[in-house]
């Protein structure tokens, strides 16, 4: 059984805990990459244009004899309409509602995934790998100490980071920060940021002060170990998420069982 630090919330290692077997999980990136799609998948809202767009208008043809195509006018005019073959008609093949996006993944399958997942947190490299940056002298999984859940302020959150020296994350988010390309602009989406630190607490902390103020830098994120998912530890499908747990959350972990 391996041993990982415990930090203070002054940064400084307070004392060390045994690393559950959950973190031991073989590293399996195809797993998780098919949960992650699924999931984005089950998420995708039916949409559709209403099945008469396009037909609602008082159309005639003109017939033979007048020098002009035979399609689909306006009863009142001239203009082609209605047909998908004319420039003011309708839309050949639009989206429907009625399709069906929806993944199934077995069971075994999302749990293989969770726990491949949550290993790969504890791995410096594949962190690493994932463009996170920090300290050599961080040691994984990131665990630090219950009293996480007092801290009120981003500015606090901030200085324990930089304290365990994995501030440097969350200045790359902010400064990868930009402006979106395309429509969402309009949509109340301009800003994307990429993903930084995830913090994860124990079930009954819902109403910790840290969900405040970490929430405030940019990228950090929040979760209850209850409802820790794929989605969150492999954003995008690839794993090894700069994350970091309190105490109560890495014995909680240690319950679980394939």
């Amino acid at each position: 059984m391996t041993t990982t630090n415990v930090y203070s919330v002054k940064g400084e290692v307070s004392g060390t805990i045994e690393v559950p077997a959950a973190f031991n999980t073989e590293y399996r990136p195809d797993i998780i990459k098919k949960a992650i799609l699924a999931a984005a998948a089950n998420k995708r809202q039916a949409y559709g244009p209403n099945p008469l767009s396009g037909m609602r208008h008082s159309v005639s043809t003109w017939g033979k004899g007048r020098g002009v195509a035979r399609v689909q006018r306006l009863h009142d005019g001239r203009r082609a309409t209605q047909s998908p073959n004319n420039v003011t008609g309708r839309r050949a093949h639009p989206p429907k509602v009625e399709k069906i996006w929806e993944q199934k993944v077995n069971k075994k399958e999302l749990r293989i995934a969770r726990l491949s997942a949550l290993a790969a947190t504890a791995c410096a490299d594949c962190v690493k790998a994932r463009g996170h940056k920090f300290d050599d002298k961080v040691t994984f999984p990131v665990v630090v100490d219950d009293a996480l859940n007092d801290v009120k302020t981003a500015a606090e959150v901030m200085a324990l980071f930089d304290a365990i020296g994995i501030g440097y994350d969350v200045e790359r988010a902010k400064d990868g920060t930009k402006i979106r390309a395309g429509k969402g602009k309009m949509r109340n989406r301009k800003y994307r940021t990429p993903v930084s630190v995830l913090i994860v607490v124990s079930d009954k902390d819902r109403t910790a002060a840290v969900f405040k103020g970490a929430n405030n830098l940019p990228g950090v994120e929040v979760e209850e170990i209850s409802t820790l998912n794929t989605s969150l530890l492999a954003p995008g499908g690839d794993a090894g998420r700069l994350t970091v747990y309190t105490k109560a959350a890495i014995e909680k972990i240690g319950e679980w069982t394939e």
